[in-house]
Order: structure tokens, then sequence, then C-alpha cells
């Protein structure tokens, strides 16, 4: 697969368009079935963050208050991922979050998101949750750290991507996994979902 980026927001809750902000970022840069780079950064948007998301998270109103300006983590993000092609897990919220805060920057998302949530739905349906410590879970990969962090959540949904793709080669003798084709499997039915394969192999 080509060169990815990760990410994972923290937020004060679900919707940008309820008012709700991000208070933290991460994104890893996958290559080759690695991390080659990390960034992470908390992030103050001037809100108060529910004590329930508080307690699930363990980022605090003070720390935010500590924290660099929304605009400035923003910027620096939207640079270290440049135009790499993006990777979240449940990848409509991520997705949202990332266009609102760069809209307020006067900025817009260059690329398209891939969802290793609907990846994992379609290539690992015998999971018995497909949330993401289920299926680290499942799956057998490596805890990074405490859920609900952002740096730890992308590297796990990193992890879960590289387990994805061995999927794809292994099961389905997929050989050219493209961010391209990910975000056509992630689309496609689960009844379908080997005709659709094999047409990617026949056509390649």
């Amino acid at each position: 697969m080509e060169v990815v980026a990760v990410i994972d927001f923290e937020t004060t809750g679900l919707s940008p368009a309820q008012g709700d902000r991000a208070t933290e970022i991460a994104a890893v840069i996958l290559q080759d079935g690695k991390v080659v780079g990390r960034y992470q950064s908390l992030m103050n948007a001037g809100v108060r963050i529910p004590s329930f998301i508080q307690e699930l998270t363990g980022i605090s109103d003070a720390m935010v208050r500590a924290a660099p300006p929304v605009a400035d983590v923003m910027r620096e993000v939207s640079a270290f991922v440049g135009d790499y092609p993006l990777v979240a897990h449940n990848a409509s919220f991520d997705c949202k979050f990332w266009d609102a805060e760069l809209a307020r920057i006067n900025r817009s998302r260059r690329q398209e998101f891939a969802c290793s949530l609907l990846l994992s739905r379609r290539l690992l349906p015998q999971a018995p949750s497909h949330k993401l410590g289920a299926l680290v879970e499942f799956a057998n990969l490596p805890v990074a750290g405490r859920y609900h962090r952002a740096l730890a959540d992308a590297e796990m949904a990193a992890s879960l991507l590289i387990r994805l793709e061995e999927e794809l080669r292994g099961r389905y003798r997929v050989h050219d996994v493209s961010h391209e084709l990910l975000r056509k499997i992630q689309r496609t039915p689960k009844t379908k979902l080997e005709h659709c394969l094999a047409h990617h192999q026949e056509v390649r």
C-alpha cells in the first residue's frame, strides 16, 4: 500500500455541528507496514469538557487550558499529514472534526478517508464487535496505551489496518492493496465482497 496517515481525534462530544470541539489529535504515518512518523498534541479550543468525557479520556479542562491553540495544532498536523491518504477507525466521526477544525483556519481537506471500522466488518465479520478495543483483542494486536487517547488509538488503528491488509493478501490473494481499493471495499455489501475482489484481480 502507498504511504497513509492514520488519525484519531478526542473531542468534547459527537458532532461539530452541535458545537463540539477537538481536544486532542494524533496522526501516525504508515509505510510498508511500519509506523515511520508520529504527531500528537492536546489542543485548546476554549471550551469546557463534559465530566463524562473527562472520565472517558482522562483529558481534563486544566490539560487543554495548558495546551496550544487549536488553530496552531491543526496547521501543524495538516502539514505533517500533507497529501497522504487518510485512515481512521469510524472515519465518519474523525472526518467531521478534521473538516470542521480545518475550516476554522480557512483550509479544506485534500484527500479521502478509508475507515478501518467498515473494513473490519467486511474482512473480519467473525469478530464479536467492531469497536477498536474489541478488534485489538480479537486479532491479538498490541495495546499501544490507554484507549480514548489519540496517539494510542491511532497506533492501534494502524496495527488493525496492517492486519486487514494481511487478510486481503492471505485469504483473498490480493497483492496490490491500495487506499483506493480499501475505499471500494468499505462501500461494497458483504455479500458482494468476493465478487468485488475477484473483479479487482482481473482488471489490475
